[in-house]
């Protein structure tokens, strides 16, 4: 049992989303901004745009900061010039951890993200150390009261879903990269709400971590969730339900 789901949920419950939701708008018009850039301005041209726009859609931001974030990207509006980077390190016992950056100071953002790294029992590896630990893929997150399993593994599976896996309070469906967005909208289609929607990297193997080290792993990854420039976090912790409840409750 990853561990990843039970966390996303402990998340939702204490309304951690909405406390971040700017933390969120900004992370989507810098994706939007890029995706723009590397693209062109038509999202029915441009498959990451119109990704980010429905994210954007997704966490409720207003259509005129989807504009402008496309209109900063194209070049018709000022803007910051942001950098793809990839970030790869360890946490405690040994956790593996893969991020994705969007960042317009380079040299900034890798001290700011060495200095969590550290502080929270971790350290910042050389690039490809953990990379081979992670494969592209995406996963959806649903609360058990929202839909029997039978329902979701008959929508999941014919929207293109690879499995359907049972994780304590949730249910993770987990789809290829390029069946990602196809699984969501079948899933939303019939008004089923998601817990976590996630297209990025999905580990290949576990690290387990227990008490102390549990804890130090969530909080690493938790402050690494919310640095501006970091646009997703994987990671391979192992931790049980009764780890990720006292943290819940520190």
């Amino acid at each position: 049992m990853s561990g990843h789901s039970k966390w996303a949920s402990i998340k939702h419950k204490k309304g951690a989303a909405d406390a971040k939701r700017g933390k969120i708008f900004t992370k989507i018009i810098r994706e939007i901004a890029v995706a723009a850039r590397a693209g062109g301005g038509d999202p029915d041209k441009n498959p990451r745009l119109r990704k980010a726009i429905q994210d954007a859609k997704n966490a409720n931001m207003p259509a005129d900061n989807v504009k402008r974030a496309i209109q900063k990207g194209t070049g018709q509006l000022e803007g910051a010039s942001y950098e793809e980077a990839i970030f790869e390190g360890y946490g405690p016992g040994g956790v593996a951890i893969y991020l994705t950056v969007l960042t317009d100071n380079r040299n900034r953002t890798v001290s700011e993200i060495r200095h969590i790294f550290t502080k929270n029992g971790g350290t910042i590896g050389t690039q490809g150390c953990v990379a081979f630990r992670f494969k592209r893929g995406g996963y959806i997150d649903i609360e058990k009261a929202a839909v029997a399993e039978e329902k979701l593994m008959d929508l999941a599976l014919n929207a293109g879903a690879d499995d359907i896996t049972d994780e304590g309070d949730v249910w993770e469906v987990i789809t290829s990269a390029d069946k990602f967005d196809a699984v969501l909208e079948a899933i939303k289609k019939e008004g089923i709400e998601t817990v976590e929607a996630t297209n990025g990297y999905i580990p290949e193997d576990y690290t387990k971590v227990e008490g102390k080290q549990a804890h130090q792993t969530l909080k690493l990854v938790e402050e690494l969730e919310d640095h501006d420039d970091v646009q997703t976090v994987a990671a391979n912790f192992d931790i049980s339900p009764e780890d990720l409840a006292s943290y819940e409750g520190a």
